[in-house]
This record gives structure tokens, sequence and C-alpha cells, in this order.
């Protein structure tokens, strides 16, 4: 399997979208294509897709504001999953947040997603005793 893992590219919209959607990551509140907008002003380089055989397998979005880092949009097409390609994808996130100096990574897993949940443990994450919380400042329209 030869992969290449490199930051997204615009021409890469409609197969992330259609991928983020094979994962069941695109959600009523959040509206892909707006996510991809927002992402490509704020660290682009930290935006990455993976591509097995030049075909898009895999997205992982990454960002730092200066004390933790975090991890979003992680997906993996599922004919290509269980061939390590999730974890070379983290892998290589961290490895951009290490050099930026990023101390520590955080994620936010819907509590339900326990396959997710054991990848993550299995990749050396542990559950912080904290609960998460959010506040939406926009209010978004129902993605299509």
């Amino acid at each position: 399997m030869q992969t290449e893992i490199r930051p997204f590219q615009p021409s890469d919209e409609a197969a992330v979208v259609q991928l983020w959607r094979d994962c069941n990551l695109v959600v009523p509140w959040n509206d892909p294509l707006r996510d991809i907008r927002r992402k490509l002003r704020v660290q682009p380089e930290l935006f990455l897709v993976g591509l097995v055989s030049g075909e898009l397998a895999a997205t992982v979005m990454a960002g730092y504001e200066g004390h933790r880092g975090w991890l979003n949009y992680l997906a993996v097409a599922p004919r290509f999953r269980r061939q390590g390609l999730g974890r070379k994808m983290v892998a290589e996130a961290e490895g951009r947040l290490r050099q930026m100096g990023c101390p520590k990574i955080n994620i936010q897993i819907r509590t339900g997603n326990t396959e997710v949940i054991e990848f993550y443990r299995r990749i050396g994450f542990k559950p912080d005793d904290v609960v998460s919380m959010g506040k939406r400042l926009e209010i978004e329209r129902e993605a299509t």
C-alpha cells in the first residue's frame, strides 16, 4: 500500500466531503464546506489528507493555539481501515504539532463512538478528567 500524506489542496474538496459523509462525520450542525473554508484560514498546513495509490483515503485536521493541540475530522475510508492509515495520519499530525512546540493533544469523541475511543486508546491517548463544554457563537444551517 503506497501512502502519501500531504496538506489539503482545493482540488481535494469534493473527495474530502464524500469521505466525511462515508465516515458519518457530517452532522446537521456542521457544514463540511464551511468547516473546510474555516480551516484554510487558520493553519491550513495542518489540514492533512492521506492518499493510497493516488486515491484520497484519509483526513485529519490539527490545530495548535499555543497551549494545546487538537485533532478533528480524523477519517479513514472504510475499505482502508485496519491497515495502519489512521495511525499514520495521527503520527504525521503529532509530528507537525511537536515541531510547533505543542506539549499535549486533546481530542473530543462522541461518547457512543466506542470503536474510535478504542482506536485512540491503542495509540496512546487516555481519558482526561475534564468536562467538555461548548458554546455556539454562530448558528449554522443544516448541512447539504
